[in-house]
Order: structure tokens, then sequence, then C-alpha cells
């Protein structure tokens, strides 16, 4: 068990810091610890936590071998030194928010800042979870969902030479502050800026020559077109329009049309919009402008390297490709977004040239991006759904050696799911496979215990600014009694998601909103988790008074967000606990119209002019009566289930439930113990089990089972908490209803 010294805060471990001495982890900012220590901490392999030693750092966290005792802390020699540690004393492992960097500078080597470019830098770092005074090293990280392929170490090669593996850098600044993780669209440079130039073939742009011409510089790696499953609509109609505009102009010209191409390429992070763009054009010149590295410079510098890249492509024609055009050209534009527009119209309006933006959010692109003489033409890439989840799998797979792989099921069990996280998927099952390999000397072969177990680590990208909700191997089968609830949200949540087709025969739109109320302690939040362990669809958990702001106007914006990432994830629930925080009457508050201008915006996303699709809304509450009528028209939380108190037969099945891993002694009688418990919760049974056993630890610290008489002590301390008159109000609120 681990143990704690000196009184750590609650939630924080005090371990013992040894250094790691696996070659696989030497100074890649990982940190291993004990499953037991994942678990007491609330998080995952591959989440991050901080560090505290004589100074606080931050770093990844995976998980160590089980052999490894459960207080100690293996950290590679670099962490150590990052948390001003020595071997063998205390250190304080705390979770840890850690936020994407919008940039990142580092200090190292005359020779390294002189020649690794700020591109090679950032596939190096990428992963790294780092705050500044860290020391860290150009080795990737490779390890965990997302992280360096050996592209990074080629680029390094290529770059210095093998010094590269012996480099330490200091981190001098990170944005945000505080402990960060470099992401793909981190800007991440030398602390003098000597990285960023401006001219051509440096990190500012880079240029890509049709495949079919010879070249010493390497290439960028492309995937054939008809690898792009799920996007193969739109790869055919960006290479209808690239022919027309550059190749056969004249047809256009005939019939009096200008033969310009500007297009912006908008979708969910991940899903794959420039991997569409390098396809589609793999047999043209390519010249690539990355949006957040250009878009972090100085104004003048920012207008020059857009002149560079625009006067590369113009020489000798193709198309120019502005990647997360929104970190360059935001909607809170600055005086040089106008001059950089002007030099985007330049390149436009030249024969032979077109040009491609693309974007994530492309709500919060400079409006004048889209007029007519710029992108006047736009493409979406959407969600994969399950079938085109199972597709890339099997691109993503193949030539890998594999035994019996099941990829319906991954499908599946991946919704809101992009195709970089698949990859993440495929990568952690691999290590999963290699590792197994290395064990016992066999030759690696992926198997479906690796893909499913790779699932419990990888979070997706549209997931990752909420917390996940704890599931463990809870399903519908294990929710005692509850017959209508569980119905209700099979209808609601379920039979859309498995049999969409009788939907749409049936001309019916699927129920859009169920509202469950009843007394505290019935088991509402319980089945939510109940239908997230299912793997079918996204949950995205909020309490109601999480989303209420003080400011004006950032509660309607926290529930915009809470719906966009919904549909971003879909097919997906939002589940609203305690709603009647959030959506009280109208016109009842003393709170400036804060929470009238909330109910507005619930309204407005759950039945607006925008269809709320493929996402189930669920609101918990134990006030059914303070929340607004309008939510609960038909469209909205249209269906109202009331969640009884449990009755005994719902009481045995509850304990049973929970009492299977409990050791009960024969003289229990959980029938019996059913029907003595009027007036019980379904959390009061659990707690009575639980303190049955606790009863039973103070009886003998050795005792092996729990007797009838430790639960009869227990029903002493635990009480029934369901009050009789509250009961009888919610009865009468559901005869009404």
């Amino acid at each position: 068990m681990i143990e704690a010294f000196d009184d750590p805060p609650p939630g924080r471990l005090s371990l013992t810091a040894r250094l790691n001495t696996s070659a696989l982890d030497s100074r890649r900012g990982v940190v291993r610890l004990h499953p037991e220590a994942l678990a007491a901490l609330g998080i995952r392999e591959w989440d991050a936590v901080s560090l505290t030693g004589s100074r606080t750092t931050s770093a990844v966290v995976g998980a160590a071998n089980p052999d490894t005792p459960a207080g100690t802390a293996l950290l590679d020699d670099v962490t150590l030194s990052n948390a001003g540690l020595r071997e063998n004393t205390t250190v304080l492992v705390d979770a840890v928010t850690v936020y994407g960097a919008r940039s990142v500078t580092v200090s190292g080597s005359k020779l390294a800042t002189q020649s690794i470019s700020s591109a090679t830098l950032r596939l190096a770092l990428l992963g790294k979870v780092m705050t500044v005074g860290d020391t860290v090293s150009l080795l990737p990280r490779d390890l965990g969902p997302g992280t360096s392929t050996s592209e990074a170490s080629a680029a390094l090669t290529s770059s210095v030479g093998i010094t590269w593996t012996s480099e330490l850098l200091t981190v001098t600044g990170v944005d945000p502050a505080g402990p960060v993780s470099v992401q793909p669209n981190s800007l991440v440079a030398w602390g003098d800026g000597t990285a960023l130039t401006t001219e051509p073939g440096s990190a500012a742009h880079t240029v890509t020559e049709p495949r079919s011409q010879p070249r010493d510089e390497p290439v960028v790696a492309v995937v054939s077109i008809d690898d792009l499953r799920g996007a193969h609509t739109q790869a055919g109609r960006l290479t209808e329009w690239l022919k027309l505009a550059l190749d056969e102009p004249e047809l256009l010209e005939t019939l009096g049309a200008k033969a310009n191409l500007g297009v912006l390429v908008s979708g969910p992070a991940g899903v794959g919009k420039t991997t569409l763009v390098r396809a589609v054009c793999a047999k043209r010149r390519l010249v690539e402008l990355d949006g957040p590295e250009v878009g972090a410079l100085r104004a003048e510098d920012r207008l020059a390297s857009v002149q560079s890249a625009i006067a590369a492509v113009r020489d000798g024609g193709g198309v120019l490709l502005i990647a997360d055009v929104d970190a360059l050209l935001p909607s809170t534009a600055e005086p040089v977004a106008s001059l950089i527009l002007t030099e985007l119209r330049t390149a436009v309006a030249t024969p032979g040239v077109a040009f491609i933006a693309t974007s994530a959010v492309p709500d919060a692109v400079d409006a004048r991006l889209r007029s007519p003489d710029l992108c006047d033409r736009e493409l979406g890439l959407s969600l994969p759904d399950g079938a085109t989840r199972k597709a890339l799998l099997e691109v993503l797979l193949r030539g890998v050696p594999a035994k019996e792989l099941t990829l319906d099921e991954i499908g599946e069990r991946t919704p809101g799911f992009v195709v970089a996280d698949l990859a993440a998927v495929v990568r952690e099952a691999a290590l999963r496979a290699a590792a197994r390999a290395s064990a016992d000397g066999q030759s690696p072969a992926l198997t479906q215990d690796d893909l499913t177990g790779a699932l419990s680590v990888i979070r997706p990208l549209s997931r990752s600014a909420t917390e996940e909700v704890a599931v463990g191997s809870v399903t519908l089968d294990d929710v005692g009694d509850m017959v209508e609830t569980k119905q209700a949200l099979t209808e609601a949540v379920l039979w859309p998601l498995r049999h969409p087709e009788t939907f749409e025969r049936l001309g019916v739109e699927p129920p859009r909103g169920v509202l469950l109320y009843g007394p505290p302690g019935c088991g509402k939040t319980f089945v939510v988790r109940a239908l997230a362990s299912s793997g079918r669809l996204s949950v995205h958990a909020v309490k109601g008074a999480e989303l209420m702001d003080k400011w004006v106007g950032a509660s309607e914006k926290a529930v915009r967000e809470l719906f966009r990432r919904a549909r971003d994830s879909a097919p997906s629930l939002v589940f609203l606990d305690e709603i009647d925080a959030l959506a009280p009457r109208r016109g009842q508050s003393s709170d400036s119209g804060v929470t009238d201008r909330v109910v507005a915006a619930l309204l407005t996303e759950l039945d607006g002019i925008n269809p709320l699709r493929d996402v189930v809304v669920l609101g918990a509450t134990n006030r059914p009566d303070l929340i607004d009528p309008a939510l609960l028209r038909p469209g909205r939380l249209e269906k109202l289930v009331f969640v009884e108190p449990p009755n005994a037969d719902a009481r045995r099945d509850i304990l049973r439930t929970a009492g299977k891993s409990i050791p009960l002694s024969a003289d229990v009688n959980l029938d019996q113990l059913a029907d003595q418990l009027d007036g019980y919760s379904a959390a009061d049974c659990v707690a009575l089990l639980r303190e049955s056993a606790l009863t039973a630890m103070r009886r003998s610290i050795d005792a092996a089972d729990v007797t009838a008489d430790d639960v009869e002590k227990a029903r002493q301390t635990v009480r029934p908490s369901l009050d009789p008159p509250q009961v009888d109000s919610l009865r009468a609120f559901a005869e009404n209803h």
C-alpha cells in the first residue's frame, strides 16, 4: 500500500524518489508511478503530475511495473534535477492541470540554436510537460499518445548530427503561465527567436515539389487519396477545383468567370485537413506556411514571412497552404492583418497560383478572409462515424502483424475520435504489444486486448478540455430495478445509436432530452455512469453551478462551448447534474439577469435554428419544481422520468450488486436485510455495506468476512436519509406531469 509522510494535503502523495534506470525512459520527462498511486491521485496513465522537492516541476506520468514498490516514484536524472531532488529523498506528487502551450522558448548550445529549426524543435519536444526553468532533452518523449516518432530523430540528426542526443535545453518562457504541454500547433522557438527566419526553405515555410520530380531535400510524407477514408467526396471536389483553376483556366475564362481559387478547409482538430490538402496536391508544387508559428512573430516579421512564401509560390506556380490560419489572421485583427490580406489577394489573382487555408475554429478567423476575392469556397470535414473509424483503423493497421482483431468493436467504442486520436490508439496498442514481446521473447503481434487497453488511456482531442466520467465496470444490467428509468434512457440514448435506420424509416426524430428527478441518493448519477460504460458515446458531465460566472456573457459562452464540444464528439451525452441551479424559473432571480440569459442560451442550444444532431441532453435534479417550464416542453427535456426510491426488491438488487466485492458470511441474509431497510436510498444501502466492512476491520484487522453482527452494528451508524415529505412532493409532481 502507499504510505503518506509528513501529512501531505489531501489528494497529494508523499513518495520516495528513485532514479529510473530504464533506457526506454532515459531523460524523456516521464515519471513512473505504481498503478495504486495513479488510482490514489485519480488520474490515468499519460496524464500530468506536479513534483515538488526543493522546487516544483511537472512531468508526464506512466505506469510503473507492478513489482515496483507502491511508495516509490521513478524519475530520470533530468526530472530529478528539475524537482531539486536527490535519490531516496521525499517527493510530493499531485495531479495538475496542464494547458496546451501557445508558445515555448528555450535556450541551448550555439550549435543547436543555429542549426535546429523551430519546426524540428517542436517535433522533438512534442507531448512533453514543462515549466519555466526546467531542463529538457531533445530526446523525443516517444511514449504514450500523440508523441513524436522517428521523424523528429531524423530531422535532428540531419541538423546537428549525433550530438543532439546529449543536448540539454533550458525552458526560458511559456505561454500560458504554469505547466504547459507542447502541442502540434504550439510555437516552439529559441529564446532569441533566431530559428524564426523568413527565408525560403526555413521554418517559416516549407516548399514541397511534386513527387514525380527528384529532389535533394526531404519531401513531406503524404498519404494517397484512396487512404482518405470518409473524405473522398471532399478530396474529389478539391481536385476538381484545382484542375479547373490551374490546369484548364481557359474554360472558366471562356464562360466569363475568373480562374482564381481560394479555399478554406475547416473541421475538428486532428481530422486530417492538412493531410487532405497534401494528398490532393501530391503532384503539384506546394508551399506551406505554419499559422501558429508565423502568428507568434512580431507584426513586421509576420508580414515578411507571408511575402516570402507568396514570392516562392508565384515564382514557380502551385498552391499556397496556410495551416491553422486562425492563428495568423484571428477575428480580433491587428493592423498588419490588412496588409497580409492584401498580399494574399495578390497571390490569388496570380495565374497558376491557388490558395488554401485550414482552420479547426473557422468562426475565429478574420471575416475578411471569406471575401469573394480570397476564400470564396469552403470545404468541411466532419467527424468520422463508426464505419469510417473502422476503415481508418484498417488503413493504420495495414501491414501490422496482428491476431484476430475485431475493428468493428473498436470503431463503435471510439465516438468523437478523429484520425489523429485513432493513430494514438494504434501507437499505444503497439507499445503494449512491444512490451509483451520484449518480456516473453516472441515475435510482436497486436491483439484485440492491446487495442481495448489503449482505449482506457487515450482521450480524444474533442474531450481534452472536459473531465472524464468515472465508470468502472458498471453497466445498465447492474442498476437494480429502475425499469422505467432504464427503458427511457435506452430509448433516448442507445436506440438512436443502435437502430438509426428505424427512426429514419418511421420518419421520427429521437428524443432530444431526458430529465431524471427523484430524491437524493436514488441512483440518478449512477445510471449515467452505466450509460458511459457502454463506450458507444462520449459523455460530457457538468454540474449546473459550474457554468455560472460573474462576468457578463461568460456563462452563456460556457453553455455554447459545452454544446460545441458535444457536437464535435458526437454521438455524445450532455449530463447536467443539479440542473435546477443552471436553469431556474426566469424572472425570479436577483443576479442582474445572468440566470435568465443562461436559460435562454440553453433553450437555444436544445431547440434553436441549428439542429442538435446525435447529442442527447440528460438533466438530473431533486427539485424539478424549480426548473424553468420552457425547458420541459417537447423538443427539449421532453421525457420526464421519476426515479422512485428503491422498494424491497430494488434494495435487494442493489445490495447484491454492491456486495459482489465484499466477502459476506453465510449468516448475512440480503433478502431479509432488504425488507428491513425501509426509507433507505440506494446510496444508503451501499454505504451500509461499506460501513459493515469497516466494522469488521475494527473488530479484527485480519477479518476475512463480514458477519451479520457487523451489519447490525453498521445500521446504528448509517441511518435512512429519505425525507418522506420530499418524496411525497416529488410523487405529486410526477402525477401532474
